[in-house]
C-alpha cells in the first residue's frame, strides 16, 4: 500500500516536481517517506593534476567531493523544509558519488522501498541526474513513479490508464500499481494493437472487476513506432493524471538498453508514469 517511499531529489535539476508529488501522496496514504540526493564527484579537474604529486590530487579529490556533498545537501534541504511543514514521516540521506557509481547505489537502496519517485530525464541537457530513473527501473525490484519536470502539484489518480500488452511486465506494472487503481474513480485499459490470447483487455477487465476495479478498454491499431505517441495522446484526450506501463529493456554487454516505447516515454512523457520492470 505504498507505506514505506522513497524519493530521488535531484541536485542538478528542479526538485518541486518530485517534491511536492512525494510529500501529497505521503500526507494521503500516511507513509513515511525517505528523500536521498546525491552529489556527483566530477575528476575532469583532477586528471590535469597527474604528474603533480600525490598531495595536490588528494587535496583537489577531497575539494571536490565536499563540494558535491554540498550540491547534494543544498538539495535535499529543500526538502526537509516541505516535509516538516506538512508534518509527514520522513527522513533524509545524502551523499558524495562518482557517476558510475550513483545509479548502482540509488538502485540498491531503492529495493527497501514499496515504491521509489523520480524525476523524468530530459534530453536537452546533460546532467548526471537523468540517468538515476533508468538506473532505478532496472536495479530496485520494485515500482519507480516517474514524474514529468513540467509536472506541478500532486499525483492527480482520479483517472488511471494501463497500457496493457498481457506480458509478463505489463502484468507486474498492473499489481504493483493496483492501490492506485483501487482509489480510481475511473480506469482505462489502453491496448494497442492487441493480439487473442490468454490474457486479453477484456479478460483484464473481469479480473480488475472481481477487485472492485470498473475498467474500461479503449483499443487502437497503430504503426509499431507510432505506440508511445497513441498512448499519451489518449491520456491527453481522456485527462488522465497516471500511467501505468511495463518497463521495457534487453541487456548488452552486460548493460540495460531501454525498449523503444519505454525509451520514448522516457523522452516526450506528458503525465506522470508507473513503471515496472
Amino acid at each position: 500500500m505504498f507505506r514505506n517511499i522513497l524519493a530521488h531529489i535531484p541536485s542538478e535539476r528542479p526538485v518541486r516536481p518530485v517534491i511536492e508529488v512525494a510529500i501529497a501522496l505521503a500526507m494521503a496514504r500516511r507513509s513515511h517517506l525517505d528523500a536521498v540526493a546525491i552529489g556527483y564527484e566530477s575528476m575532469g579537474g583532477v586528471g590535469m593534476l597527474v604528474g603533480s604529486g600525490g598531495a595536490a590530487i588528494a587535496s583537489a579529490v577531497g575539494a571536490e567531493q565536499e563540494r558535491a556533498q554540498e550540491r547534494a545537501d543544498a538539495a535535499i534541504s529543500v526538502f526537509k523544509v516541505e516535509a516538516k511543514l506538512a508534518e509527514i514521516a520522513y527522513g533524509i540521506r545524502s551523499f558524495a558519488a562518482i557517476p558510475a557509481e550513483a545509479g548502482e547505489a540509488i538502485g540498491a537502496l531503492a529495493r527497501l522501498y514499496d515504491m521509489t519517485i523520480v524525476l523524468q530525464p530530459d534530453s536537452s541537457k546533460s546532467r548526471y541526474d537523468n540517468d538515476i530513473p533508468e538506473a532505478v527501473l532496472f536495479n530496485s525490484g520494485g515500482p519507480m513513479l516517474m514524474v514529468p519536470y513540467t509536472h506541478k502539484g500532486p499525483l492527480d489518480t482520479h483517472h488511471v490508464g494501463i497500457a496493457w500488452d498481457g506480458s509478463r511486465l505489463a502484468a507486474r506494472a498492473l499489481r504493483d500499481a493496483m492501490p492506485f487503481l483501487m482509489g480510481a474513480k475511473a480506469v482505462t485499459v489502453i491496448a494497442v494493437n492487441e493480439e487473442a490470447g490468454e490474457a486479453s483487455s477484456d479478460q483484464l477487465v473481469g479480473h480488475l472487476a472481481r477487485r472492485g476495479v470498473a475498467a474500461r478498454v479503449q483499443r487502437l491499431a497503430v504503426e509499431r513506432g507510432d505506440v508511445q505517441a497513441a498512448i499519451l495522446s489518449i491520456a491527453a484526450e481522456s485527462n488522465m493524471g497516471l500511467l501505468v506501463m511495463g518497463g521495457y529493456g534487453h541487456s548488452r554487454l552486460h548493460e540495460r538498453i531501454l525498449g523503444g516505447v519505454t525509451r520514448g516515454m522516457f523522452e516526450s512523457m506528458t503525465v506522470p508514469v508507473l513503471m515496472s520492470h
